[in-house]
């Protein structure tokens, strides 16, 4: 092993500090230079100079920053290392796993520069900053714990003390929130792997072991007296102002600091920061479904929050339903007129919204239940159908699938699809006339006939609650005039359902899914995909005569007239017009 640290250290001494500049210059500027990559890392160790080991950071660093998003996993190098033939094949997979090593070993020897005490503060502080800095853009903006962790890990179970990094740490981080969080998060999970002193097992007195016992009492009353150090320098949430400070160190919060081009971090400019807390606010309720509930012990906790969020209504309430559809389907939650408030929702400007696929999905699960009455299925069907009017295709598309799911989950509303006026007249009268008779009509118990009016559509679209909205008095006459949209891949999707509803043991449910997110954009590009088969062409064999064919007007005839016909015809008309003017004149004149 000291062979190898000895060559390794000569190996270092051989080049000098302008030679490992232009190998980080060459690494950045070509990926011909790649190799340089390995021997930059041989330089990121505590026994090399101060100077030579942040040259060689500040490289690395350069070149990782951009690529980590495009990294595979840790994991994925297993995927090789068991003979995986599709991944041997792809040059460019390999190539990024390779990396991806590379970039954990990296990792690996910053944490190791920053828990070493040959390291001189200077360039611990360089290492610290460097893996926070990877902490805050390992997943795309999010907060990289794992990383986060083993950094904690390192400090927790050094044998030496390292309060520079503790106090620089705490300095430094512990004023954003996530780090907060994360840091409460790994100090459980450390302290439940610390394993205390048993002496029981040298209750004999037995020489043999004596001193690892010690060292392992040592060890952990130093561990524990860390973690009590870190835990107690965390400010509370709480500020001094009596305000709660949200501000983040990873970018998802958006309220981390912006860097400059250099990599350093200015301050936030207070006129910036509320546009910034509302914005980090949305992220969080779009996410808190899938970044906060499942860590939760108790996610109940949530449902009053969630609540107030659900009834702001627009935007606020689609980015909140998620997380609620969760508490409600999973966690026992009861939230009373929660179909209402979904009804409520159902505006124009949801179909132009930013996460108006997940709203559409959720929807579409929310009305699959057995249990819900008639009248709310039949509402939102006639609410759908009423926006299709005035919806971009795109969105009249994904009403489409609705509504063909709701009338195949809910037969009792399948009359809404085709109703005649003139049927449900008679059928009134034909009540009346069994049920009723002259003295029903008399004291006015029977239906009134003759108030109705044929073609008027009964229902309600400006009802806010589905019950009293009169959709089982209408029909879904707006979804048949979609035959006829402008738009031919709307007609299409219409058409091609016709035969689902009568024939229900060869066809399915639509996926949702598939539309929800569609755009002019998306429909325009399956437009282009499209192979015609028949193309319309304006070709005659002959010279036509006439604008019109004879067949196409039975009884008329359009023929073409020569002009001096037409002049003569004319005069004739001048000419008895002027007889008649002058044989009434005579005769008002009694001449």
């Amino acid at each position: 092993m000291a062979s190898i640290l000895a060559k390794k250290q000569k190996k270092r001494e051989k080049h000098s500090l302008k030679e490992l500049r232009t190998l980080g210059h060459q690494l950045l500027s070509s990926r011909a230079h790649i190799n340089n990559l390995p021997l930059l890392l041989t330089f990121i160790s505590p026994s090399s100079p101060p100077q030579h080991a942040i040259e060689s950071l500040l490289s690395l660093q350069s070149f990782f920053t951009p690529v980590l998003s495009d990294l595979p996993s840790s994991s994925s190098k297993s995927l090789i290392d068991d003979g995986d033939e599709e991944s041997k094949k792809d040059p460019e997979f390999v190539y990024r796993t390779w990396l991806r090593s590379k970039f954990d070993e990296f990792v690996k020897s910053l944490i190791d520069i920053a828990v070493s005490p040959q390291s001189e503060e200077a360039l611990r502080d360089v290492a610290l900053d460097a893996i926070m800095e990877f902490v805050k853009m390992g997943k795309g903006g999010r907060f990289q714990s794992v990383i986060y962790h083993r950094l904690l890990h390192s400090i927790v179970h050094s044998t030496l003390s390292i309060d520079f990094l503790l106090d620089s740490i705490a300095s430094k981080f512990f004023k954003y929130i996530d780090v907060r969080y994360f840091t409460y998060i790994s100090m459980e999970k450390l302290a439940r792997s610390l394993e205390p002193t048993d002496n029981s097992d040298n209750r004999n007195g037995i020489a043999y072991g004596e001193h690892e016992h010690l060292s392992r009492e040592s060890n952990f009353v130093v561990s524990v007296h860390k973690i009590h150090y870190l835990l107690s320098r965390i400010p509370p949430l709480e500020g001094q102002d009596g305000k709660y400070d949200y501000e983040m160190w990873s970018e998802s919060g958006i309220l981390s600091r912006e860097d400059d081009h250099k990599g350093s971090y200015g301050v936030l400019q207070i006129e910036d920061k509320q546009k910034k807390l509302k914005k980090s606010n949305n992220i969080v309720l779009v996410t808190l479904h899938q970044a906060v509930i499942p860590h939760l012990s108790n996610p109940i906790m949530l449902c009053d929050f969630l609540a107030r969020s659900y009834d702001i209504g627009g935007v606020i309430s689609v980015m909140a339903l998620s997380s609620l559809y969760i508490l409600m389907t999973q966690h026992g939650l009861e939230y009373p007129n929660f179909y209402e408030k979904l009804y409520a929702l159902l505006v124009p400007s949801i179909f132009m919204a930013k996460h108006r696929a997940q709203f559409f999905q959720l929807l579409d699960s929310c009305l699959k239940s057995p249990l819900l009455p008639a009248y709310f299925a039949a509402s939102f069907a006639k609410k759908l159908s009423r926006l299709a009017l005035s919806v971009p295709p795109s969105g009249a598309l994904v009403i489409i699938a609705l509504i063909h799911n709701l009338l195949r989950r809910h037969p009792s509303i399948n009359f809404l699809v085709h109703r005649l006026d003139e049927d449900e007249t008679d059928r009134d009268a034909s009540s009346r006339e069994e049920g009723f008779g002259e003295n029903a009509k008399e004291s006015g118990s029977g239906p009134d006939i003759s108030n109705r009016k044929p073609g008027i559509d009964n229902f309600n679209c400006e009802e806010s609650d589905p019950a009293k909205s009169n959709a089982m008095r209408s029909s879904l006459w707006e979804i048949d005039t979609l035959r006829h949209h402008y738009c031919p891949a709307v007609s299409r999707f219409v058409m091609s359902l016709e035969n689902d509803l009568t024939v229900r043991a060869k066809t399915t449910e639509v996926t949702v899914k598939d539309f929800s997110s569609g755009s002019y954009a998306t429909i325009f590009r399956e437009e282009i995909r499209r192979r015609m088969k028949q193309v319309p062409l304006a070709f005659y064999k002959a010279t036509p005569t006439s604008l019109f064919s004879e067949s196409d007007f039975s009884g008329w005839t359009f023929k073409y007239e020569d002009s001096e016909k037409k002049e003569t015809r004319i005069d004739e008309a001048a000419t008895s017009k002027e007889d008649y003017h002058n044989s009434a004149k005579r005769q008002r004149t009694g001449c």
